[in-house]
């Protein structure tokens, strides 16, 4: 019942906005940036913010918005991030994960890995159905926003190695991996079947590629121009 109602929470279009909000800037959002962003006062985004934080969907902490420490500095002000637990809800009740865990378990014990790769690129090439390969970046943040991704743009101070040059050195990475729970126990297996899905998804000759770019806190796959490379 408690995920029924952190779920309910979001009912209200004040606080789904609110909450869709914070879960986009990947980083702490204090009241008032995401009271101008949801068009509200400040003192119902503070409400809304704080019921979100109570049904366990946000995490709260203080920090100094302006920058500046010591004396002058001003109060530490509220901020809010997304909380790090799942919430899902199934009726009748399902547990799909622990199936999934196993099936991992089972297939790393058993050296599966090519063929657990294999079967993810075609089921990601049925996915992109007779669709030419994808023709671009911005066409890649929207079909891996379509599939729960979270994407977003990074520009070229954010690229790793080997992301030098392609449009302005742009890559698109994910806040999300909709495989978190069991990535978390089994990385390799689970990394290397999400970016085989991704290449079947994307297509792999066409003008973007995707490669593994593992980072704290995202998918660990980034999405790039294929001019970028490495020989």
């Amino acid at each position: 019942m408690e995920d029924i109602e952190a779920i309910a929470a979001l009912q209200d279009p004040v606080r789904r906005r609110l909450y869709e909000y914070v879960v986009a800037q990947g980083r702490e959002v204090g009241r008032n940036e995401a009271a101008e962003a949801a068009g509200v006062a400040r003192t119902l985004a503070a409400h809304h913010l704080d019921r979100l934080t109570e049904a366990g969907l946000l995490e709260t902490g203080s920090r100094r918005l302006t920058g500046r420490s010591g004396p002058g500095a001003g109060r530490p002000a509220k901020v809010y991030t997304r909380a790090r637990g799942e919430r899902a809800v199934s009726l009748p009740a399902r547990d799909y994960r622990t199936a999934a865990e196993l099936l991992a378990e089972a297939a790393e014990e058993a050296g599966l890995d090519a063929g657990l790769c294999a079967a993810a690129r075609r089921r990601g090439e049925a996915l992109r159905g007779v669709a030419a390969p994808c023709g671009g970046l911005d066409e890649a943040a929207e079909m891996l926003a379509a599939r729960g991704y979270e994407p977003y743009l990074a520009g070229a101070e954010e690229a790793g190695a080997g992301e030098a040059g392609g449009a302005a050195g742009r890559v698109v990475r994910m806040r999300n991996c909709p495989f978190h729970a069991v990535a978390e126990r089994f990385p390799p297996l689970v990394c290397g079947m999400n970016l085989a899905l991704l290449e079947g998804l994307l297509g792999t000759d066409g003008p973007v590629r995707a490669r593994m770019d593992a980072r704290p806190g995202e998918c660990c796959v980034v999405v790039e121009d294929s001019k970028n490379k490495l020989d």
